[in-house]
């Protein structure tokens, strides 16, 4: 099936509510290009130069998601034009976001990335970590970010029960996380779901997946 096909059919089953971000890593901009005229506009990268690459190749009312882990001194080369930032997992990275916006007169959208999967290997802070920043001081003077959800990544796994517990542990955090109102921060979305397993991600109450070989076919290594 060609990319229009793929992205038809995943976008004519989707609820309403929930938000499709075309995950384009190591993808031609041609590939971009066809899923952009079939009426894709957002699209996650998970390195900040190639997305910077794209960035200025592509039509300009596209949005660009960072989903990859940041590195801090990269921020600033991304800083003039990403839509939301989805692997903030800590305030170091978030006050970082905050100083290169400023320069571009910006609010920066981030999602605070949250560990909920057994593994070691993925990044992510505590339930308790994303509480303790949200109620600081040094958070709510961040005027040039706003947090407007929660991104998890579930263990790479077959077993299916095992993901299913690690995306509603996802959604209970943020259940408890979403009555801390700020200037700030206002608690949305739930970033969860990949090609594999989205539909059971968007059960467990995700409101925006990341969706990259079931569009683009296998990624090229």
């Amino acid at each position: 099936m060609s990319i229009k096909e793929n992205l038809n059919d995943i976008t004519s089953r989707l609820p309403e509510h929930v938000t499709l971000v075309a995950v384009s890593k190591t993808k031609p901009v041609t590939d971009l290009m066809e899923a952009y005229n079939t009426g894709q506009r957002i699209f996650g990268e998970n390195k900040i130069q190639e997305m910077v690459e794209k960035y200025e190749q592509m039509p300009k009312d596209t949005e660009w998601h960072m989903i990859g882990h940041v590195q801090r001194n990269k921020v600033k080369y991304m800083a003039e034009f990403v839509n939301l930032v989805h692997g903030v997992d800590s305030l170091k990275l978030l006050k970082e976001i905050n100083k290169q916006a400023k320069k571009h007169d910006r609010v920066i959208n981030c999602l605070l990335q949250i560990k909920i999967a057994e593994e070691d290997s993925k990044f992510g802070m505590s339930s308790d970590d994303a509480k303790a920043l949200l109620t600081s001081e040094t958070f709510t003077s961040l005027t040039n970010v706003y947090v407007t959800g929660v991104m998890g990544m579930a263990t790479f796994t077959e077993d299916s029960t095992q993901i299913e517990t690690e995306f509603k542990r996802l959604k209970t955090i943020f259940d408890t996380l979403k009555n801390i109102e700020t200037d700030n921060c206002a608690l949305q979305t739930i970033s969860m779901g990949m090609s594999g397993d989205y539909k059971l991600a968007i059960d467990c109450g995700s409101t925006m997946i990341r969706v990259g070989s079931s569009i683009f076919g296998h990624r090229n290594q």
